[in-house]
């Protein structure tokens, strides 16, 4: 029985598409077919499976499980619970060989996709080829598997409470915390969890509604930490915590309301770390600050700058042995003490940990940070077609004809380029037709001076910045 995706839907990071237009039963059947038939020539067999409180991701559920045990596989089915959890389920049980959550992550709620882990490493990039190309043959394995069905949710967070193992409880029971779950898959578990933390935590929005009523569950955008921003105000509370729709991304504010971007958080949890890891290599995105791979570099790190995307960070983590990672998309990997995923609600868990140790409020470490002017991520339209051929174009250029202004070039994800009045960056999004442009100075009058750079690249390759797009 061959299948053919539709072409939007294979990603570079995950498996993505629109609800009754792009994305299907079929498709979660096919995917589960042709997973399933990966698992068992590589010698696995027991995959489990979850899924986001999107209303499309039961149907999608049963389909996928269908489609997983056609080709033999068994299946641990987790029920609804965040994106971490899904892959807690399969780091931490030896059984099982794979993982598959049924997410939109913060996409609009008629969006939903799948994100997958193989033997334990992320199944991504050339993987989806080989799922689509395998689909589209229609050479499925064959055979009968079994579904079992486990609770884990206490297991989960009795394992994001260890994340707190050696903090002194008495700097612990005096933090006030507030969390906004956004109404994503996070809630139950974030319930379950502060029931348990030390200290005084009040909670938003943790019924879970695929709807979204409240505001839209992506904290890396400013507008959607309206409610958090009044609770921790109205209450007076140490700070403040949002995920995203699947749990898998941190949103932070502190006491006074201002937001902790991901580099900024990443930081604080390097300063905490590498008081117990010296030397330990940390991994950030293209798109991350300056000020942080300085920072990381005072306090005894090695900062390395890698490739955004989850999928490419977990890779190179695996790789270098880094205990800690983050992107600025609030993506945020611990394996110190953890597993190496990026998981949000033990993201949260260790800003307490290094509030409590360091001995400092969450609002001194925000503030302790140099303050820089970047922009904020800006995506701009640009045909499939095109993207890689202009980013390829520009860095010829950078490489031939840098011009007076350029110090240096890094070309690790498009071209990052450093000049004496900061940074800018140009890259192709894997996930999208756009090109993704950010740029950092210490000065207004630099960051014109960067931004206009962008612009002549951009002109030169008969493009320009147009209005910002959204994920």
């Amino acid at each position: 029985m061959r299948h053919q995706f539709h072409s939007t839907v294979l990603r570079e990071y995950d498996i993505r598409g629109i609800i009754g237009e792009t994305l299907g039963a079929d498709d979660a059947r096919a995917i589960g077919r042709a997973f399933g038939t990966l698992l068992r020539a590589a010698g696995g067999r027991t995959v489990a499976v979850g899924y986001d409180g999107r209303v499309s991701s039961p149907m999608l559920e049963h389909a996928l499980v269908e489609g997983l045990n056609a080709s033999g596989c068994d299946v641990v089915r987790i029920g609804m619970g965040p994106t971490p959890m899904l892959y807690y389920a399969e780091a931490s049980a030896e059984e099982v060989d794979g993982g598959i959550q049924i997410t939109g992550s913060h996409n609009p709620p008629n969006y939903n996709g799948f994100k997958m882990v193989f033997q334990g490493r992320p199944f991504f990039g050339a993987d989806i080829q080989k799922l689509g190309e395998l689909a589209a043959d229609g050479a499925f394995a064959s055979g009968t598997g079994t579904v079992i069905t486990r609770d884990i949710l206490g297991a989960y967070v009795e394992r994001l409470l260890k994340g707190l193992a050696g903090v002194d409880p008495e700097a612990l029971k005096h933090l006030r915390v507030g969390w906004d779950a956004g109404n994503g898959a996070a809630g139950p578990a974030l319930e379950a969890l502060a029931a348990r933390l030390p200290g005084e935590h009040h909670l938003l929005f943790t019924e879970v509604d695929g709807h979204f009523p409240n505001h839209h569950p992506d904290p890396t955008v400013e507008a959607n930490l309206t409610d958090l921003r009044a609770l921790v105000a109205d209450k007076q509370l140490d700070f403040g915590v949002a995920f995203d729709g699947d749990g898998d991304r941190i949103g932070a504010i502190d006491g006074t309301g201002r937001v902790i971007w991901g580099d900024q958080l990443l930081m604080i949890y390097a300063e905490d770390l590498l008081k117990t890891r010296p030397n330990a290599t940390i991994i950030a995105d293209v798109k991350a600050s300056s000020a942080l791979f300085d920072r990381v570099a005072e306090l005894g790190g090695q900062p390395l700058m890698w490739k955004t995307g989850h999928s490419l960070i977990k890779s190179k983590m695996k790789e270098t042995g880094a205990p800690l990672a983050g992107e600025m998309s609030g993506h945020v990997f611990f394996a110190d003490d953890y597993y190496g995923f990026d998981d949000a609600l033990y993201a949260g868990v260790r800003l307490l940990a290094a509030a409590a140790r360091l001995g400092k409020s969450v609002t001194e470490l925000r503030s302790a940070i140099p303050p820089m002017l970047n922009t904020p991520e800006l995506r701009f339209q640009v045909d499939e077609t095109r993207k890689f051929a202009a980013m390829a174009e520009i860095a010829e250029r950078l490489a031939t004809n840098p011009g007076p202004a350029v110090e240096s070039v890094n070309t690790t994800d498009g071209v990052r380029v450093s000049t004496a009045d900061g940074w800018w960056l140009l890259r192709a999004s894997n996930t999208q037709d756009v090109l993704v442009a950010r740029a950092e100075s210490d000065t207004q009058a630099g960051l014109d001076r960067l931004l206009a750079q962008i612009d002549a690249q951009l002109a030169a390759s008969g493009l320009e910045r147009g209005d910002s797009v959204g994920h």
